[in-house]
């Protein structure tokens, strides 16, 4: 089973009724830390997806559903709940991607879950907030979020700040989520406004 497969998998459980309490309240969380979304926004696709890459990774919701996924499915969950989020520069490598951490160092060579993915990466001209997985090879996660490449030079300014406070990784990326959700929704705000260590 691919990586896709078992997403696909997994999201159809949690489309169960008796589990819209608990997503609402995912989401509910994800939004507050990260910046609210809805259907009119241009970018709701995309946080939707960075939406469930953080439940299945960070939240860890496939173990609250393990049990009713097939064998296949499940082998993915721990994989997932391991999964390693950075900031990465994003650079084509043959069939794959070398993905450049900013915030911890760390490199791979990685393919994307899909194919839509790979198109985008291969366009990425600014820093992606991916998350990748060790799952017999090293897959990029299809809910990757791709700053704007004009906000590339002011996110790098603001990292020192964030390594000076010693935030985690969470806390500093989603900040910068936010700031992206600032730069998207408010008219005429310049990258160096909505990227500024003061937003951390």
């Amino acid at each position: 089973m691919e990586v896709a497969a078992a997403i696909d998998a997994m999201l159809a459980l949690a489309g169960a009724a008796a589990r819209q309490d608990r997503v609402l309240a995912m989401r509910a969380a994800f939004e507050a830390r990260t910046g609210s979304f809805s259907t009119g926004d241009s970018f709701f696709e995309a946080r939707s997806a960075a939406f469930w890459d953080d439940a299945l990774t960070r939240g860890a919701f496939g173990r609250e559903i393990a049990a009713e996924l097939s064998p296949e499915a499940r082998a993915f969950v721990e994989p997932f709940a391991r999964a390693h989020r950075g900031l990465f520069h994003v650079e084509p490598e043959g069939a794959e991607f070398l993905l450049v951490d900013e915030w911890s160092g760390a490199e791979f060579v990685a393919e994307p879950a899909t194919p839509g993915l790979r198109d985008a990466l291969e366009r990425a001209a600014g820093l992606v907030d991916a998350r990748v997985v060790g799952c017999g090879k090293i897959v990029v996660l299809p809910g990757a979020l791709f700053h704007h490449a004009d906000a590339l030079e002011p996110m790098r300014a603001v990292l020192p700040a964030a390594r000076e406070r010693a935030l985690a990784t969470d806390d500093v990326l989603d900040a910068l989520l936010r700031m992206d959700h600032a730069f998207r929704t408010l008219s005429r705000v310049k990258p160096a406004f909505a990227y500024r260590k003061e937003a951390l």
